[in-house]
């Protein structure tokens, strides 16, 4: 009776371990250990002012290009105002000018005939020179005020172009002080609040486009034999176990240069001191993915 419970014990025992060994067999170690990271842009204030609009909370998913943040331009626009009144009434000025330098030119004309005609008189000896000469005096003095008149224009113009890009520079300023969203994302952070006065520069919100996310994984230098750029990969994250849900990945970037082994990580061969750091380009539509989930890489064989 023992010797036949020694046996079945002995048959449990051995059919144990050879189901162990076989699991052991099957299960295939990742290549790379890595955490996801996400593309963050930091957008700040190009203006300077009070912020009268802010709609912006952390965790917000916002779509490109919408307004996020308005600041306060009633002392822009009041600039702007005065700077067109100034435009305008400069500009009014060049159909009085051009009025005028007509007004002198007919002047000329008319005295032309008599210069003409003087000069014939004074030919013939009808008329004494000292007439003619009075008459050349009033034609110079008519030419140097044409030549005045004339002068004005230019520096009219020179004026209008000045203040045209002292309002162009206002009303890039006034564009400016609405900050429209970069990218579509998710809200990381945000570092102002609604009323707050911000300067020019001053970061408003931190947001990252989370649709594609980047597996940054590390590697020994014995497997950068075994990946290029442009290469895809199978990606794997946990979900209830370990490595349980699988993505397709490419790979995107390669480093130059050798780095210590991060602590946090480790590669096939354990304890490898030097690693090479590989980004892993995977999409993420449904926001599986998070910035700092951990994950892993097999390279398809």
């Amino acid at each position: 009776m023992k010797q036949r419970q020694s046996r079945g014990i002995f048959a449990l025992v051995f059919g144990m371990t050879i189901s162990a060994l076989s699991g052991c067999g099957g299960n295939e170690r990742s290549d790379g250990y890595g955490n996801f990271e996400a593309t963050e842009i930091v957008v700040s204030s190009e203006a300077s002012g009070k912020l009268i609009q802010y709609d912006v909370e952390e965790g917000r998913i916002l779509d490109k290009g919408i307004a996020t943040a308005v600041v306060d331009t009633t002392q822009l626009d009041l600039n702007r105002r005065q700077l067109r009144s100034e435009l305008k009434a400069l500009l009014d000025q060049k159909p009085s000018i051009a009025a005028e330098a007509d007004v002198y030119r007919q002047q000329r004309k008319n005295i032309q005939h008599d210069l003409d005609r003087y000069e014939r008189l004074v030919n013939e000896g009808a008329v004494p020179s000292k007439k003619l000469e009075e008459i050349e005096d009033q034609a110079r003095v008519i030419d140097r005020q044409i030549g005045s008149v004339d002068s004005k224009r230019p520096g009219v113009t020179s004026q209008a172009e000045a203040l045209s890009a002292q309002i162009g520079r206002i009303e890039d300023q006034i564009a400016k002080s609405v900050v429209h969203n970069p990218t579509r994302g998710v809200v990381l952070a945000k570092y102002a609040e609604p009323g707050e006065v911000v300067t020019y520069g001053k970061p408003l919100y931190r947001i990252a486009d989370t649709g594609t996310m980047y597996l940054r994984v590390y590697i020994s230098g014995s497997q950068l034999s075994q990946v290029r750029i442009g290469q895809e990969v199978t990606v794997l994250i946990d979900t209830g176990k370990p490595a349980g849900k699988s993505l397709k990945g490419k790979v995107t970037w390669i480093s130059d240069n050798a780095e210590f082994t991060p602590k946090i990580i480790q590669t096939r061969e354990d304890r490898v001191n030097m690693v090479y750091a590989v980004k892993v380009l995977v999409d993420n539509p449904d926001s599986l993915l998070k910035i700092g989930m951990p994950g892993e890489i097999r390279f398809n064989r």
